[in-house]
């Protein structure tokens, strides 16, 4: 296969998209530095991979030196690497020690060196962590907390939890911050009045007010402790009931300092529980409840709803009634942009949320749009559509069909009891056009889209019940897959590997990855921490729990690979699903285009990157 790189007409395109007279406004994303790893493969020598960015032009090449013990460091390449951003050194002396940067070359000359980095002795980072006893690590994410360029790590630390319908007390959530040498920055905990729970628990990290740190967001209540050990609304209070139920009392919505994690400001969470039993409608098994089961389901996520900073969502409802409260905090005030409010079972929008939701710019305005399961929330709170199709538990959403223009959605349904419909089924992001469905009338728990197999154009999709791989017409073009879980970018080519448990497998392939000494998380979820593109090149890593819950390691590839792309950081569409990730039932990031076998020009997004006052000093 011909190796891809970014295409000048591509980038020509941003160019002109961020001049004067720009049609469409900038996303403003966070700065971030080389991300160099390099990581010993014995015999073979010293496997180096760095970051391309998203704002560098396609005809940026590449200087990479090496510094042996005290020596003066060494250009390895006679001439710019301008074909990927990946190296093997075949002849370091890795008796002595070494390290690696690179140095960017534009029309010729070379500028400023990245930061320099020392040899992993293993393709894994390990980060010790300092976990609470009874507690497990569990979802993470990742933001530059403190503006230098590199990434921290936010872990969802959870004990004992519980779901929704379930009686019984929990452990109170709490939430850690670690830089990647293990330095623990602060301990945020969410307090007795949070119940822990994958619908409980959602937060979100993001740079919400443009300063180039991010900002730590969530719900929280009475009790809770942010991390400078201040206490957010009344701690003598506590509102679980005899069952463990939460189901009165005040509710918060806290965004804290990143790097601190002091509570910048709280407001009242929108909405409030209000009748309990005003939950129910068409989702799932068509019924309602009066014990919060459905009126305490939560998801979150992050979106470019004014095209240049991210709003915080938070979400409330999806078997009925739903509601997605989006919020600002900019120059240190928050602020409610809107609020959509199906108000009842009965609204056509109501029963259509899942388990999570996704962020796309579905109709090239140059602002996001929510989709939310089965429909989808235009940019400035309005519904644009909604398809129908009901509640589900996974979502996919990117450019899946290369053969008409925009974006896709696939997703899966629950039909239980009174209701029915698709198991399965794909639409147009834009229009809500169905462009597929199958499995009428059954309940299918998991599914999948994303190119796996180079043999077929564009994405293919499986789910329970699929009996095979199939494309995007619904017909059988393969056997299935070993898992239906999460994807990854792993190896040297454009298609996805299949994440699952602690290891990653290559569609008809071999076994790429077993992560020893790891666990995932999420139980039969089988997810990891975070599959994100936090170093090195455009390929994605994988961050898993060590088995003694006193360690997160974070997994790089050390495969060659001939293409070359910015990193998918970069991305607004993917840096929003890293965003989100975390929420509910874990889902794999997609970018906002086709990044596969075959993959041709791509429009990149325009992007500012914002440079925090220590990253310029």
């Amino acid at each position: 296969m011909k190796p891809f790189t970014l295409f000048s007409k591509a980038f020509l395109l941003c160019t002109i998209l961020l001049g004067g007279g720009q049609a469409l406004a900038q996303r403003q994303m966070e700065y971030l530095n080389r991300g160099i790893v390099a990581v010993a493969k014995g015999s073979e020598g010293v496997y180096v991979s760095w970051r391309m960015l998203g704002n560098e032009p396609d005809n940026i090449a590449f200087n990479l030196y090496r510094a042996t013990g005290k020596n003066k460091a060494v250009k390895l390449n006679k001439q710019p690497i301008t074909q990927s951003t990946n190296h093997l050194d075949a002849s370091a002396n890795q008796s002595q020690p070494n390290t690696y940067f690179v140095k960017p070359v534009l029309n010729g000359k070379e500028q400023a060196a990245s930061e320099s980095v020392k040899v992993w002795a293993q393709n894994f980072l390990s980060i010790p962590l300092k976990t609470p006893k009874g507690y497990t690590p569990n979802d993470a994410s990742v933001g530059d907390l403190d503006g230098d360029g590199a990434y921290e790590i936010i872990l969802h630390q959870a004990g004992q939890g519980r779901d929704t319908p379930s009686r019984g007390f929990t452990d109170e959530p709490i939430f850690q911050a670690y830089k990647l040498d293990g330095t623990l920055l602060w301990t945020i905990n969410l307090g007795k009045n949070i119940r822990e729970g994958a619908h409980y628990t959602q937060f979100i990290i993001v740079d919400m007010d443009g300063d180039g740190k991010a900002e730590f967001a969530c719900k929280t209540a009475d009790g809770t402790i942010d991390g400078l050990g201040n206490v957010i609304g009344d701690k003598t209070k506590d509102w679980r009931d005899a069952n463990g139920k939460i189901l009165q009392g005040p509710e918060f919505f806290t965004v804290f300092n990143g790097q601190t994690g002091a509570a910048l400001a709280t407001t009242d969470y929108l909405p409030g529980r209000g009748d309990l039993g005003g939950w129910g409608g068409v989702g799932g098994n068509g019924e309602n409840d009066n014990n919060g089961n459905r009126a305490d389901r939560f998801v979150a996520g992050a979106a470019y709803l004014d095209g240049q900073l991210p709003s915080v969502l938070m979400c409330r409802g999806y078997y009925g009634r739903s509601v997605i409260a989006a919020w600002d905090y900019r120059n240190g005030k928050l602020t409610s942009r809107w609020v959509f409010d199906s108000e009842n079972g009965k609204n056509p929008y109501s029963g259509m949320g899942n388990h999570g939701l996704s962020i796309a710019d579905v109709d090239q305005d140059g602002k996001d749009e929510v989709i939310y399961g089965s429909m989808v929330v235009d940019d400035n709170g309005k519904g644009l559509f909604t398809t129908g199709l009901r509640h589900g538990d996974a979502l996919h959403v990117t450019d899946l069909d290369t053969s008409r223009p925009g974006l896709e959605v696939f997703g899966i349904h629950e039909n239980e009891h009174s209701t029915s419909g698709p198991g399965a089924a794909l639409y147009d992001a834009k229009t809500g056009e169905i462009l597929w469905k199958g499995l009428e009338g059954q309940d299918v728990g998991r599914g999948v889209a994303a190119d796996i197999d180079p043999a077929n154009p564009g994405a293919e999709m499986w789910f329970s019940g699929s009996n095979g791989l199939l494309n995007l017409k619904g017909e059988k073009i393969g056997e299935s897959p070993r898992s239906t879980n999460f994807v990854i970018w792993w190896d040297g080519d454009l298609t996805r590997e299949l994440l699952d448990g602690n290891h990653i497998d290559k569609y008809r392939g071999d076994r790429l990855l077993t992560a020893e000494g790891c666990s995932s998380n999420n139980g039969t979820k089988s997810t990891p921490a975070l599959s994100a593109d936090i170093l090195g090149d455009w390929r994605e890593e994988v961050i898993f729990r060590t088995t003694d819950n006193q360690e997160l390691r974070i997994f790089t590839t050390t495969i060659p690979t001939a293409h070359r792309l910015p990193t998918l950081m970069h991305d607004p569409q993917y840096r929003m699903a890293i965003a989100w990730q975390n929420v509910a039932y874990n889902q794999p990031p997609h970018p906002s285009f086709h990044l596969g076998e075959g993959m041709k020009f791509f429009k990149r997004t325009p992007i500012k990157i914002i440079t925090s006052k220590r990253a310029k000093n």
